[in-house]
């Protein structure tokens, strides 16, 4: 078999297995989601691996309610939600934030690999990973040391697990939110392509909407 066949067969099987084992804990993501906005709360997005959360903010297709979380800039909180994503769950910076952003009552949600985070030692001083500290963990289903495939010729294992499960996990729970915020009669604003015919002018409207009522 070749490596691209290899490839897509272990990557279908890891979205098989985050579908199979963590759809209760996505569909709570949703929902804290949605009641956040709903109260006049704000989304943001920490890096989640290498940028995955990028795939989410202000693009076409995207709800509103997601903002970028910058260091120095931005000011957390209580009652906001704000996700994080570490495959290895020990990241000194993500459990940091972690740490600090659940100790003033920010709703911290954690894309993380279990299995890797129970192979290596914690290394923040509260001795937590992050699976540890935050108040909803959605398993990545990774395995430990992030890359799936032995390769023949080789020295270190091939193809990194967590973007493409992270990437499912954040629109699998985006959905659930935008579901449940429709269902409550608070409908989001969703970005139309900037580059397609009426789009700037659709998201000039949902932008001035969003500041008014924080959806």
């Amino acid at each position: 078999m070749e490596l691209m066949e290899r490839y897509q067969g272990a990557a279908f099987e890891l979205l098989e297995k985050v579908q199979a084992t963590q759809k209760e804990a996505i569909r709570k993501a949703g929902e804290i989601v949605a009641d956040a906005v709903e109260q006049g709360h704000r989304i943001y997005f920490s890096r989640v691996v290498h940028g995955i959360e990028q795939d989410l903010i202000r693009r076409g297709g995207g709800p509103i309610f997601y903002l970028p979380y910058k260091k120095d800039e931005t000011e957390l909180k209580e009652g906001d939600v704000l996700f994080i994503g570490s495959v290895s769950g020990r990241s000194t910076d993500a459990v940091e934030l972690a740490y600090d952003s659940a100790a003033a009552g920010v709703k911290v949600i954690v894309l993380t690999s279990l299995a890797y985070s129970n192979a290596v030692e914690p290394v923040h001083a509260s001795g937590k990973r992050l699976y540890e500290i935050a108040a909803l963990a959605i398993d990545m289903c990774a395995p430990v040391a992030e890359a799936m495939l032995e390769v023949e010729g080789l020295d270190a294992k091939f193809a990194a697990s967590s973007g493409i499960a992270s990437i499912f996990i954040l629109w699998s729970l985006t959905s659930v939110a935008v579901e449940k915020m429709m269902a409550d009669g608070c409908t989001p604003g969703v970005f139309r392509s900037h580059n397609f015919p009426g789009g700037p002018e659709h998201n000039e409207a949902i932008d001035a909407h969003y500041v008014e009522f924080g959806w």
